[in-house]
C-alpha cells in the first residue's frame, strides 16, 4: 500500500473519485491549508485528503451563538472534532487534487478540486495550523461481473432519474454516461439522493462489483418508493417513518 501525509479537509459530505468538489474556504485553519498548497508549483498536484465527518461540526463555532446558539468559540485545527479527531471522521475518504485555488481580496479562497483515489486514514495530526493525516491509498478492484452489473445500474439509474423528475425531463442518453464500471459506480453513488452513511458505505465498498450490487438494490428500492408514494392516502403517510432521503 502507498502511504502519504496530506492536509486533511473534513466535510459533511462524501467525495468520490472523479467527482468535482467546489469549496468556499473561509475558516483560518483551511485558509492556512490553501496558502500551503499554493506553495506547490502549478505543474505539480496540489493534493489534500477529504473525509466525511462522523461526529463533529464542519464549521467550528467562531463566536458565541455561531453556528450553535449554546456553543462557545473554539480555536485550532481540531476545533469542533473533540480530543481525538481520528474518531470524529469516517475511516475511508478520498484524495483530492486542487486544480484551482483562487484567493479573494478578503483572504478567503475559492477552490475547485477533483477526487482522485480512495484512501484510508491511519492517523491525524493536529499540532500544526491545520489538520494533516497519514493515509494509505486504496486500490479499486473490479470484482466479479462488474461490467454486467454496470449495465444494469445504468438502466436502473435512468429509471430512477425519470421518476425523480416526474417524467417531465429528458433522461440521460447512453452517450452521456460512462462505460467504465468503476466510473459508473462512483458517478451513480454521488448522484443518488441518500444520506452520508449510505454514501460512505458505497465509497468504502471492497470492490467495484460490490458497490454496483449495492447501488442496484438501492436504485430499485428508491424507484419503487417514488413510484408508489403519490398513490398512498395521506393518513398512511403519517404512519410511515420519516426518511432522510
Amino acid at each position: 500500500m502507498t502511504t502519504a501525509r496530506l492536509p486533511l479537509f473534513p466535510l459533511n459530505s462524501v467525495l468520490f473519485p472523479g467527482l468535482v468538489l467546489p469549496l468556499n474556504v473561509f475558516e483560518e485553519r483551511y485558509r492556512a491549508m490553501m496558502r500551503e498548497l499554493l506553495k506547490t508549483p502549478e505543474d505539480e498536484s496540489r493534493r489534500f485528503a477529504v473525509v466525511a465527518i462522523r461526529d463533529g461540526h464542519e464549521v467550528a463555532p467562531s463566536a458565541s451563538g455561531m453556528p450553535d446558539p449554546t456553543a462557545q468559540p473554539e480555536r485550532g485545527p481540531a476545533a469542533g472534532f473533540g480530543p481525538d479527531p481520528l474518531k470524529a471522521f469516517h475511516g475511508v475518504g478520498c484524495v483530492a487534487d486542487a486544480a484551482t485555488i483562487r484567493e479573494r481580496a478578503d483572504g478567503t479562497f475559492e477552490v475547485l478540486a477533483t477526487g482522485t483515489t480512495r484512501m484510508r486514514l491511519l492517523s491525524v495530526d493536529a499540532t500544526g495550523p491545520f489538520l494533516t493525516a497519514e493515509l494509505e491509498e486504496l486500490p479499486e478492484e473490479p470484482g466479479d461481473e462488474a461490467g454486467a452489473l454496470a449495465e444494469g445500474v445504468l438502466r436502473s439509474f435512468r429509471q430512477y432519474q425519470k421518476r425523480l423528475a416526474g417524467a417531465r425531463e429528458r433522461s440521460l442518453s447512453t452517450g452521456e454516461l460512462p462505460d467504465d464500471p468503476s466510473v459508473v459506480s462512483y458517478l451513480v453513488a454521488a448522484a443518488m439522493v441518500h444520506d452520508t452513511p449510505t454514501k460512505q458505505r458505497l465509497l468504502q465498498a471492497p470492490d467495484t462489483a460490490s458497490r454496483l450490487r449495492d447501488e442496484l438494490k438501492l436504485l430499485r428500492s428508491e424507484t419503487a418508493i417514488i413510484r408508489n408514494l403519490p398513490s398512498l392516502p395521506a393518513f398512511e403517510l403519517t404512519r410511515t417513518p420519516t426518511s432522510l432521503n
